[in-house]
């Protein structure tokens, strides 16, 4: 008896994002569900990700409010910021969630099983316990969903004081006066602007949203700059270029061909994550790894039957919203439902930073090389009544189009709520709506979505604001 309550139907090797979900969604399929979770089920969006990275932002952007109140008639007393009770709330936030969790997984009868896990087969998973104890558990269909961890700067070692990454600061209360920020990816984004609007002297070096349209990276480039953010593009400084001590971070880096030392009090260092798929088994049943991730079908299975793979550990995309849609198509293929497959270049992916981006599909130049007839919709903010009355009239909203068939290829948004506003693109693009479609599309008035209407009839040469 005691054995088979160790049986599950599915069985989750990591209870991240997708994970949780995907546990959810087979416990609403009739399944029997455990969860094998070293840490706390939710992961790193949940506990150290975009949930306190963005409710840190939510303080950054109140703060900002607050300095431009006079803009509205509003003259507040003496400004006064206090990182620590942000970051109070910002774990506040963090809590709140995940209890919503634990009730979910109460209510669904999941089995949270704490410990570290590690492949014995196909169907088992040997857990170890934090008491020293070890059991295993046998399932019909495993699900690895290990999540990732953030690449450091080979050579360096963290410090949550000196040398941190986007774990330490979604969870240590250090506001470092003068900050380095390695890395133009949105986690870097997103904490240069935080520091930024709580008063920090911010340096980024790299390239500002390498992976976004041209047009989007010269612009937040110069807003960042208006913003009084150092932007350095056209360095890769290594270790050898730190100098780390108890006063400090130092850089050594020659922009232009000049050298130059930059002080700060820390280095965040954003320059990506690598996947979470050693150590726990994977060789031992020779499961596939290409290039430090595992490799998955459509399905989300792995090469070895009854074993999947989602989220970060897969190298999809590292997106808690994919890692969530590829746990429900994995858990619907295992009830033998007929789960419709991710199509990956039809997912919007944000940044939360000020102002935002929001963007799917094919940048202008991705689309030129795969050889499309390219036409190009845009429309600026500045132009958008309601942008204005938001005082967010910085950026514009883009379509890239193919001239022979009207398709949408890409959207792309920055300025203010684009993180809110690109659904519409994404539920576009899903449906196959066409340029001209978007055009005879009603929009309310006034908002900032019409700033999508007006793009689309660029297409065509007949925006009527510009």
């Amino acid at each position: 008896m005691a054995q088979e309550q160790n049986v599950y139907d599915v069985l989750f090797l990591g209870g991240g994002t997708g994970g949780y979900v995907a546990a959810i969604r087979a416990a609403q399929l009739g399944m029997r569900v455990g969860v094998v979770e070293k840490d706390l089920v939710g992961g790193t969006c949940v506990h150290r990700g975009c949930i306190p990275a963005k409710a840190l932002l939510k303080g950054a952007s109140v703060a900002a409010t607050v300095k431009g109140a006079s803009t509205y008639g509003v003259t507040p007393g003496e400004i006064s910021l206090d990182y620590s009770v942000t970051m109070a709330n910002a774990r506040k936030v963090v809590e709140q969630n995940y209890k919503g969790i634990q009730f979910l997984f109460r209510k669904h009868k999941i089995d949270t099983i704490e410990g570290y896990g590690v492949l014995t087969s196909p169907t088992t998973i040997k857990v170890q316990e934090s008491d020293g104890a070890s059991r295993e558990l046998s399932a019909k269909n495993i699900i690895i969903d290990t999540g990732s961890t953030p690449r450091p700067i080979a050579g360096l070692d963290w410090d949550p004081k000196r040398v941190f990454n986007s774990d330490h600061a979604t969870t240590e209360p250090y506001l470092p006066k003068r900050v380095i920020v390695r890395g133009g990816g949105a986690t870097g984004l997103e904490f240069a602007s935080t520091y930024r609007d709580f008063d920090c002297e911010v340096t980024l070096v790299g390239r500002v949203a390498p992976n976004e349209d041209e047009e989007v990276q010269k612009d937040l480039t110069r807003a960042f700059q208006r913003r009084g953010i150092r932007v350095i593009p056209n360095v890769r400084p290594t270790a050898d270029d730190f100098e780390i001590s108890d006063s400090g971070v130092k850089m050594r880096i020659s922009p232009g061909g000049k050298e130059e030392i930059i002080e700060a009090d820390a280095l965040l260092v954003a320059t990506g994550r690598y996947g979470n798929y050693e150590g726990i088994g994977l060789e031992d049943i020779g499961i596939n790894v290409v290039d430090g991730y595992i490799a998955v079908d459509e399905y989300m299975r792995t090469n070895i039957p009854g074993v999947f793979a989602i989220g970060d550990v897969t190298g999809k995309q590292q997106l808690a919203h994919t890692a969530m849609h590829q746990g429900v198509v994995a858990v619907e293929l295992i009830a033998g439902e007929k789960p419709h497959p991710l199509d990956y270049g039809k997912i919007p992916w944000v940044t939360y930073c000020a102002p935002e981006i929001g963007s799917v599909g094919l940048t202008e130049k991705k689309a030129r090389d795969a050889g499309y007839n390219v036409q190009v919709g845009k429309f600026p903010l500045s132009a958008n009544g309601k942008a204005r009355i938001e005082g967010e009239a910085v950026g514009f909203a883009k379509l890239v189009v193919d001239g022979d068939t009207d398709q949408i290829l890409g959207v792309h948004l920055l300025g203010g709520h684009a993180t809110e506003l690109i659904a519409e693109a994404g539920l576009a693009m899903m449906f196959e709506a066409t340029a001209w479609e978007l055009t005879i599309t009603v929009h309310p008035h006034p908002t900032i979505s019409e700033v999508i209407h007006e793009a689309a009839l660029a297409v065509f040469g007949r925006p009527l604001h510009i």
